[in-house]
């Protein structure tokens, strides 16, 4: 099976190396990588170069810096590297970070899930931080959904779900709409992948814009986005947070803000969310 590993990159000049370096140091060698300069001002693309210019499997797009919220810049620069290749030569799609350090044999484990579990559609491993001197699992999410930094589609599975959405809450998203398509979606807790950077320290949206957005962009409807709002607030616990959540999510309905998907995509989102609330929350 072959990798295209797509790595979207904006000023990363000190965490890029280790990126690549884990790449080349992979027991699995028949991989693709184009790395997306997205506008930096850094060493970046000097870095890049270095990459491209001894290894063949390394190519670069340099693009003007991205305007788009978070969420969407990422994907919008994906999304540009994903069109200097033609993906049916390829099995495996990738979207990784430039600041994550892969362990040995990360490609080679991906491969094997996907060549003898037909139905898994997406990938991944657990993002572990550093904190006083020692790796630790990251906890930003459960352990049965694939973060951001390193989601591998079966190249089947992204053509059928529209490949990932430019907007805030892809992440999220995709888990639903393959769901929806009856792959899966698989955590290998073995593949332990260090992140190097804290991710939503370049965001500058306030948190509550940042979840009122994120509900709206979801495609959850208000009854689902005020409860989505609650638990958040009183994660907080703070019920002004609530309030200062609908107000983002509310404002984005009043503008009719166009979302990246299709209503039947909507209505299966919701769907999925309702029947999460239920088994989890109302015990039905």
């Amino acid at each position: 099976m072959r990798f295209l590993i797509i790595i979207p990159a904006h000023n990363e000049e000190e965490n890029l190396p280790f990126t690549l370096d884990s790449l080349q140091q992979q027991s699995f060698k028949d991989f693709k990588t184009v790395i997306v300069n997205d506008g930096s001002t850094d060493k970046t693309q000097e870095v890049i170069r270095k990459y491209t210019g001894q290894d063949s499997r390394f190519e670069t797009v340099d693009l003007q810096k991205s305007s788009h919220q978070p969420g969407s810049k990422v994907v919008h620069a994906f999304k540009n590297g994903l069109k200097t290749r033609n993906i049916n030569e390829f099995d495996i799609i990738c979207k990784f970070d430039a600041d994550i350090i892969l362990p040995e044999n990360y490609l080679e484990t991906i491969q094997n899930a996907f060549k003898h579990n037909p139905e898994y559609g997406l990938v991944g491993g657990l993002l572990y931080v550093e904190k006083q001197g020692a790796w630790v699992y990251e906890g930003n999410s459960n352990r049965h959904h694939v973060r951001g930094p390193v989601k591998a589609y079966r190249k089947e599975c992204f053509i059928q779900m529209g490949g990932i959405r430019e907007t805030l809450g892809w992440d999220n998203m995709d888990s639903i709409l393959l769901e929806n398509l009856n792959w899966r979606e698989i955590v290998l807790p073995e593949l332990q992948v260090k992140l190097i950077k804290v991710k939503g320290a370049d965001y500058t949206i306030r948190p509550a814009d940042y979840y009122g957005r994120y509900f709206y962009f979801l495609g959850l409807n208000r009854f689902l986005a005020y409860i989505a709002a609650s638990k958040e607030a009183a994660k907080s616990q703070s019920v002004s947070f609530f309030f200062s959540i609908i107000k983002a999510y509310e404002a984005c309905k009043t503008e009719k803000l166009e979302l990246k998907i299709s209503k039947d995509e909507q209505k299966a989102i919701n769907a999925q969310r309702w029947k999460t609330l239920r088994k989890k929350w109302l015990k039905i």
